[in-house]
Formats: C-alpha cells, structure tokens, sequence
C-alpha cells in the first residue's frame, strides 16, 4: 500500500480490515477494576501509544468525550473523574503524528455552534495535513444535559437538531462565498470559514443503532462505530452482526453512500490462551463493584439503543466485545467479523503500551498474513 497516494481517509478505506486504537484519555480507561497496571489518562502516555500505534501502521486514534462529576463513577477507583478533552488532545497529537487519522469526540448539542465548530474543524484540518475528523454524537445522559443547564431532548430530535448542524458545518467548509441561513434549530448571517479543510471537507464519524442513528450516518458519515446487538461475547457478537450490519449498509447504499462500520473490541491476548484467561479471571477478581454499577446504570437507564443488555463482567473486561485468546485466536475473531460486515476494529487494550507492543509484535503479522492488512510505507 502506498502512503503517498489519495487523501489520508483514502489511504484508510483501502485497507482490507481498519485498525484503530480507542485511546485511554480517561482514569481507568475501559475497566472497572483496581487490578494494577500503567495505562495513563494523561496526555504523554496519550501521545506514546499514539506514536507507536502510528508507527505499527494503525489507522486512527480516537477518544470518549464524557462529563462526569467529582469522583467520576466513584468506587474505590474513582472511574473516570480524569477524562481530557478530546479535541484539545488531537491538536496536540497532531504534531507529534504524520500519518494517523486524528479523531475527536464533541457532543456537538452541548453549547456549540455550526460556525464555531467549523472553524476549529479546518483549523485542525489544516494543521494535521487532512487527517482530522469528528466523532458526532448528541448526548443522552441527563447528568450531562443538568451540568449545561440544558433540558432533556427525545431521542429522534436530538439527530434532527444534529443533523442541521452538520449540514451547515459541511457547508461552511464547502462554500466559496459568506453563508447566511435561517433554519428550525440554528441561524448564520454572512458566516465564512477559511482556510478551509484541505479536501473541502473534514472526516465524519458517528456511532449509533437507532434508526434515527443509521439515517443520521446514511447521509452523513464515513466512518460508523457500530456495537454488537446481543452483547459481547464474542461468538454472541458473530452471530448477531451479518444481519445488522447489512442493515445499515443497505441505508447507505440506498443513497448511494458506501457506508464503513467499525466495531470496539477489548483484546485480551496473550501468548497462551490459559494466560489470557488468567488475565481476564484476574481484572473481574479486583471488580470494583461500586464503580461498575454506576457505570452500567446509565445505559441501563437511557434511551440510547446501544450498548443494552451488556453483562457485568462484560463491563469490567471493557469494549464491546470481550476478545480473550491468543494471537491466532484474536485473528481468527478479526476474520469472522469481517465476513460478518465490520470493515474496522477500534481496539482497547486492559494496559495499553505493553499490550500495543504484544499486538505489534504478534497478532499484526497474523493479521498481514491473513489478508487483513497490507503493511504500510515508512
């Protein structure tokens, strides 16, 4: 594959299988458990697995946004009362990077502007060579909407609303002439964007499974995060994607949009699969239980259409998919899912700089053997 040709987000579609690492921007990254290790929620430890994921040939980085109050989700850990801010955290990773797509969560309903996130967006744009997108997502929780003093939305209009913001933010980057619009929900009087993005168009990701959401992505995505509908086991997982997954790419097809999906798994892998087992028996021992049950609560609660009827050790292991085994075994997973529909993995890891390193070393030339991946040019 070569490196110097079509866009940065060209480059990533041409892959056979996307490869993206979820970045651990918060305390206790994906598991609610006290089971030490050295992931790290700040930005340094942040910027090393993005480099070398970077220089493994990984596609993309990405990271949660979240608003949590003191002691996050509490428990003993205290989950996730460190949380950076994703967009603040691509900028910097954008010049300590040259090649990896930059991805940053913003729960764009939450006091933004079309115009004023526009302008970020191209900045970024401009700053990381085309490589920066965002993750779209509206907000759900009623904590969150309390914290901003804002009411709560329904469901289905929160994507409206989103989606008119989107239009005009795509417009801004697109339009050679200042923008004045009157619309339901947002209004611009003589709006400019410049510079503008360097493919008149930053990358656009969403993730959901409502109908609402695959209508959102149908239109407007290019990168769609899906999750598993029966949960994350991973042979559960299999069994449930084909038709899913067929589903909303049959949405995208229908406007003549070829739709990429992205599934989230938590590999677990070690040499031997009693060692990975042993592992993953180790992280639910130290469960910090308190903190798991407020974690799950609010997905239990919301009227959000993903990430139900997830069982709790499935929490505590982290992702949406639980891959526990060896190498081959984790290949052999990355294999079905994507005859299963997934065109990308955005993987976790339980301590990320030595599990990067394991799967670098190990699963990556499984995967390239495969077929999965084709090596990327230094």
């Amino acid at each position: 594959m070569s490196a110097g040709v079509g866009t940065p987000l060209e480059r990533v579609l041409a892959q056979p299988l996307i490869m993206g690492l979820f970045l651990p921007l918060q305390s206790g990254a994906w598991n609610t458990t006290t089971l030490a290790r050295g992931t790290d929620w700040r930005f340094p430890y942040n910027a090393q697995c993005t480099i070398r994921a970077e220089e493994l040939g990984f596609d993309l980085v990405f990271g949660l946004a979240q608003w949590l109050g003191k002691n996050g989700y509490g428990g003993e850990m205290a989950f996730r009362e460190y949380a950076m801010d994703p967009l603040m955290v691509t900028a910097g990773l954008s010049s300590v990077t040259k090649r990896i797509l930059l991805i940053s969560t913003v729960h764009v309903l939450y006091g933004w502007h079309p115009l004023q996130l526009a302008k970020l967006g191209a900045t970024l744009d401009q700053m990381s060579g085309g490589r920066w997108g965002i993750n779209v997502v509206t907000g759900y929780k009623p904590s969150e909407l309390n914290m901003f003093g804002l009411p709560a939305i329904e469901h289905d209009q929160r994507y409206e609303i989103a989606e008119e913001f989107v239009m005009l933010m795509e417009r801004l980057w697109r339009e050679p002439e200042n923008l004045s619009y009157d619309g339901k929900f947002w209004s611009l009087e003589e709006a400019y964007v410049s510079p503008k993005p360097l493919a008149r168009k930053c990358i656009m990701v969403s993730a959901g499974s409502s109908p609402a959401g695959i209508a959102y992505a149908a239109r407007h995505t290019d990168l769609m995060f899906i999750t598993s509908p029966a949960g994350a086991e991973p042979s559960d997982a299999l069994a449930s994607l084909p038709e899913h997954t067929a589903n909303i790419k049959a949405a995208g097809r229908a406007l003549g949009r070829d739709l990429k999906l992205i599934i989230h798994p938590m590999v677990l892998c070690r040499d031997t699969e009693s060692e990975a087992r042993k592992l993953a028996d180790q992280i639910i021992e130290h469960t910090d239980k308190v903190a798991t049950d407020n974690f799950l609560r609010p997905f239990e609660q919301g009227d959000q259409s993903s990430w139900k009827g997830f069982k709790r050790d499935s929490a505590v292991l982290g992702g949406n998919v639980n891959l526990v085994g060896t190498p081959s075994q984790v290949v052999d997973w990355f294999i079905a899912a994507k005859a299963a529909g997934c065109d990308g993995v955005q993987i976790s890891f339980f301590d990320f700089l030595p599990d990067l390193e394991h799967f670098g070393n190990k699963v990556l030339p499984m995967m390239i053997e495969a077929g999965l991946r084709e090596k990327i040019e230094a």
